[in-house]
């Protein structure tokens, strides 16, 4: 239902409230109780306080972008959206229950991720599609009355590009939204995400679109690919596929794992291993290098047991280079283990950064290595690279 031409029960605390023909200002305080409905055919501007606990707020226009701004956020209980050029924020709005996207998008300023649109104790939003949904950035604050799921209906303005999180029924509280445009050059973000820095497990990533997820609280994504993700430039077939971020700290591309993908390279899903979202700044989908390095048969299998066969990782080409660099990732990208001038020594003992106990065996699996040849130090020449599985 539209409530397109009243505002009916509402309660002034003050009455500080001026109408013109272009705005709605509110610098007092505005209470919505019980049943009350109040459809706003003009821009709200809210300098006072709109945090309202029930009623319901529905935003309308035909032929203007309608506007939301001022100096304080604007909460409502129950929303719809029908404005045909779309509903625009200059300050947050938050939603306590209901959302309905009758017509037009919800845009947010992409380079001010402090104004959004906030799902606070939500219960459901409907109507989301290519043309209804959010151009910028939603957040959502858990532990609310909806267990199910949390799918961010973000998009680019002419496509709905959703992510998902679990519910994590706690109150924490993330952000996000959905970039079409290449990570090397992306238009809002003060970095560039150069898709040729990358742990060495990975051999592509995406330049047609990333999606940025904020939060302090570790959680999985599920990320969306369809048609004009240009899977097919990444991978042979989805079991390649992994979810990739850009690191803060490393200043590169990592993998973040893979709990599940489903589809095909058209279109399909792929959900991540838990992280932490504030440790990264962009967020995309990637792949492994599997299908080159069984062309190039550079598997390994070592069974360090000390029965003296294949108890450790040996290359014939470190005699006739000494001087090289030996990594080993594990699945996930994590360095386990580093060492210069490898001397065909390495038996699955870990000394990387996340290693308590130096001499830690590493479990039986399957771990990637990586191997720069060179004549002298720091002129590595060759690489060779591959998977080596541990059998205990």
């Amino acid at each position: 239902m539209k409530y397109k031409k009243y505002i009916s029960f509402i309660f002034l605390l003050t009455n500080v409230i001026v109408f013109a023909q272009n705005a709605f200002f509110n610098t007092g305080n505005v209470q919505l109780h019980d049943s009350a409905q109040v459809g706003f055919h003009t821009n709200l501007v809210n300098n006072g306080t709109l945090d309202n606990y029930t009623g319901f707020a529905g935003f309308y226009a035909d032929t203007e972008i309608r506007t939301i701004s001022g100096t304080n956020k604007i909460t409502f209980f129950n929303v719809e959206i029908d404005a045909l050029q779309n509903l625009e924020l200059f300050n947050s709005l938050g939603v306590r229950n209901q959302l309905d996207f009758i017509n037009g998008q919800v845009i947010t300023p992409r380079n001010n991720t402090n104004i959004t649109l906030d799902f606070i104790d939500y219960d459901f939003y409907a109507g989301e599609d290519n043309e209804r949904h959010v151009n910028g950035y939603t957040s959502l604050k858990q532990g609310n009355k909806n267990t199910a799921d949390f799918t961010f209906p973000v998009g680019d303005g002419t496509m709905l590009r959703p992510m998902t999180i679990p519910n994590a029924n706690r109150y924490y509280t993330f952000k996000g939204a959905y970039f079409y445009e290449d990570p090397n050059f992306p238009t809002t973000f003060t970095a560039n995400f150069l898709t040729d820095q990358k742990q060495a497990i990975i051999e592509n990533i995406s330049q047609t679109e990333f999606w940025d997820l904020d939060g302090r609280n570790e959680t999985r994504i599920t990320l969306t690919w369809n048609s004009r993700s240009d899977i097919s430039a990444l991978a042979n077939n989805i079991s390649q596929l992994i979810v990739v971020a850009w690191s803060k700290t490393e200043n590169q591309w990592v993998n973040l794992d893979v709990l599940n993908v489903t589809g095909n390279l058209s279109e399909g899903t792929i959900t991540s291993a838990a992280f932490v979202p504030d440790n990264y700044e962009a967020i995309t989908i990637g792949s492994l290098l599997e299908d080159e390095i069984k062309t190039d048969n550079n598997n390994i299998l070592i069974s360090p047991n000390g029965d003296n066969l294949n108890d450790f990782l040996v290359f014939d080409e470190v005699e006739e280079y000494p001087h090289n660099k030996l990594v080993i990732y594990n699945r996930w990208g994590t360095i386990v283990y580093q060492t210069e001038d490898y001397k065909n020594n390495w038996d699955g003992t870990s000394n990387g950064r996340a290693t308590i106990n130096k001499e830690d065996k590493l479990p039986a699996a399957t771990y990637f290595y990586y191997l720069e040849l060179g004549d002298k130090p720091n002129a590595y020449q060759k690489l060779k690279k591959g998977w080596v599985y541990i059998n205990r």
